[in-house]
């Protein structure tokens, strides 16, 4: 990989601590939830910081592949939520929910658009097979689809959209559907 762009944090007392980046743009105070032992406070979490970054990050994706397919995405939003818990094997892992809210957008496209973000998204990729992702639109759970060819035609397949069996996993792990 050629990297195009590289930041850099520094964080002192782990998640009660404090966080910021080198240029000085990010500097947040760190707080423990309640439901992970901790204080509450008044600073974020990892786990939002986490949801914050991939959101934007998809909707990008979800965007750019709207403006290739001359799709109409705007006023659309994605909402994400992520949650820790427990592996069972010993340390914790993350689930995240994706929920597309396109209102000028078809069920079909928004699937569509949905998928081929998923292809697209840095965090998608390095979250693939380590992070159940459930995507969404408007609450549903996307529908299972077997791998495809993208549409570029460069055999860069697009993975599995999460099934009901992960989603149900993902929704017993806290984070809700909005429903």
């Amino acid at each position: 990989m050629k990297t195009l762009y590289t930041t850099e944090a520094v964080v002192e007392g782990g998640r009660g601590g404090h966080g910021r980046t080198s240029d000085g743009r990010l500097d947040v105070e760190l707080s423990v939830p309640k439901e992970l032992g901790g204080y509450g406070g008044s600073g974020t979490n990892p786990e939002q910081l986490f949801a914050v970054g991939y959101a934007a990050c998809f909707h990008s994706g979800l965007l750019s592949a709207a403006q290739g397919r001359k799709l109409d995405a705007s006023d659309s939003t994605i909402t994400s939520q992520v949650g820790i818990g427990p592996t069972g094997r010993g340390g914790f892992g993350l689930a995240v929910s994706l929920d597309l809210h396109g209102p000028n957008l078809s069920r079909v496209d928004a699937e569509d658009l949905m998928r081929r973000a998923h292809a697209l998204c840095p965090y998608s990729n390095a979250t693939r097979g380590n992070v159940d992702v459930a995507l969404r639109v408007d609450g549903r759970v996307l529908e299972e689809t077997a791998l495809t060819t993208n549409k570029e035609g460069n055999g860069h397949e697009q993975d599995k959209t999460s099934s009901a069996a992960e989603a149900e996993a993902i929704d017993q792990s806290g984070i809700t559907d909005g429903t």
